[in-house]
């Protein structure tokens, strides 16, 4: 998970490495490496006094930075904002000279990417929990991304938060859709709102929700056919099934492994729809890590879930430190 990007890190605090040893006092690194330093510490030895660090060699290092998250499907803006966050924790200040270059880049890099990653955190938990009932979320996005898996999955858990759920199969658009997602009502045991394939999506999606009401369930989850943001006909038949059920969150399910790919289409179905936060898929088997750090600046809505396998469990909660720990690890 995320290697291309880990290596990419690793190799940047790798050549800051190589910088103390042009310095005219040899024996500095090697006190560092005899008593290592743990981030914050090496973070808080960046002040006022000590070795000065220079500007040529923190561009340097941010112009290997650029390239390497450039390489990762890391999106522009998000990385102007990492580079900054490491330019001004650095630039002009000075250094204790008992940590390496190494461990300073590597704790300015954390706390840059670790605040851009505190911008995608969504409590959807308390969210659900503390919303008046039926809650209902409609999911969009394109073919192939895990959608209706996604929902099963969210389900299972809401289950067994102790939340009840309807599912409602609303992509009447492909043949398979309606028997997969009762699959998934089978075993999980909840109520499915159906009805024949090629009928009218928004009046599924409407039954659904009155079904809630009725029975007093908890959560409603309106499953969509998965189209591409360039089809105006199909995306006009989501703004109906939006304007029928008023939907309380809009969570957009994209495929983390199409990278700056996922990117684009969660800015199209933004524009088109509203989106008010985002479940990236196959996680597990992400080797860049671009999207999962770019999507959520990307369009200014935070990450709910990333779905890590295919199991029903095998989904969690988008946690900054969880994936900072991913990166950053050896």
């Amino acid at each position: 998970m995320f290697e291309s990007l880990k290596k990419k890190l690793s190799a940047l605090r790798g050549k800051a490495t190589e910088e103390p040893q042009q310095e005219p006092q040899p024996q500095a690194p090697a006190v560092a490496k005899e008593q290592p330093q743990t981030p914050r510490a090496a973070a808080a030895a960046v002040g006022d006094s000590g070795r000065k660090i220079d500007e040529k060699e923190v561009d340097e290092l941010l112009w290997e930075l650029e390239l390497g998250l450039l390489e990762s499907d890391v999106a522009l803006p998000v990385i102007e904002e990492i580079k900054n966050g490491v330019r001004e924790g650095l630039v002009g200040k000075r250094v204790d000279r008992k940590f390496t270059l190494d461990q300073v880049v590597e704790a300015a890099l954390k706390n840059a990417i670790e605040s851009v990653l505190k911008k995608s955190e969504f409590d959807f938990d308390g969210y659900v929990r503390s919303h008046e009932k039926p809650v209902v979320i409609m999911f969009v996005g394109i073919n192939g991304t895990g959608k209706t898996t996604a929902i099963a999955k969210l389900s299972n858990r809401l289950q067994k938060m102790g939340l009840t759920t309807v599912l409602s199969a609303s992509d009447t658009f492909r043949a398979g859709a309606i028997e997969q997602l009762n699959v998934h009502a089978e075993r999980l045991g909840t109520k499915i709102i159906k009805h024949q394939s090629g009928g009218d999506p928004a009046a599924v999606a409407y039954d659904a929700v009155d079904h809630a009401k009725a029975k007093r369930r908890d959560v409603v989850l309106v499953d969509t056919a998965g189209r591409m943001q360039t089809n105006a006909n199909l995306m006009d038949e989501m703004k109906k099934i939006k304007r029928v059920v008023r939907p309380h969150l809009m969570i957009f399910v994209g495929d983390s492994l199409a990278g700056n790919d996922a990117i684009e289409q969660a800015i199209a179905f933004d524009k088109a729809v509203g989106i008010d936060a985002v479940i990236l898929t196959k996680i597990d088997t992400d080797a860049k890590g671009g999207a999962a750090l770019s999507i959520a600046n990307a369009i200014g809505k935070p990450i709910a879930f990333l779905s890590t396998g295919q199991e029903y469990e095998d989904i969690i909660k988008f946690d900054s430190k969880w994936m900072l720990d991913r990166l950053f690890s050896d």
